[in-house]
């Protein structure tokens, strides 16, 4: 009995590369974060928002430049930020950071 198996093609899930833009708004974003945690520990922010400290600490150095919607909700809920705060300061053409924040 052979294990070969013919017209299927099995293939991985290819994602777009990000423009430097892109890269550039989700470094901004890192920052912000981590400007609006202040003294708080990664680990108490994130467990507040109901994540792994690895994933946001993912997010704050860049490394995951686009979270999920939720996600980004549930970190702006956890530091005490609205969502049109991050949005104005993530998307500021001069790329200044935390400019926006008031927290």
């Amino acid at each position: 009995m052979s294990n070969t198996y013919t017209g299927i093609s099995i293939t991985g899930m290819v994602r777009t590369p990000l423009t430097p833009e892109e890269r550039q708004r989700g470094e901004r974003f890192g920052a912000l974060l981590r400007q609006a945690r202040g003294d708080r520990s990664m680990v108490d922010v994130a467990a507040a928002a109901g994540l792994s400290a690895e994933t946001l600490r993912k997010i704050e150095t860049g490394r995951a430049p686009t979270p999920a919607f939720f996600t980004v909700a549930a970190l702006a809920w956890a530091l005490d930020l609205s969502l049109d705060e991050l949005v104005a300061a993530c998307t500021a053409e001069d790329g200044g950071e935390g400019d926006a924040l008031s927290a």
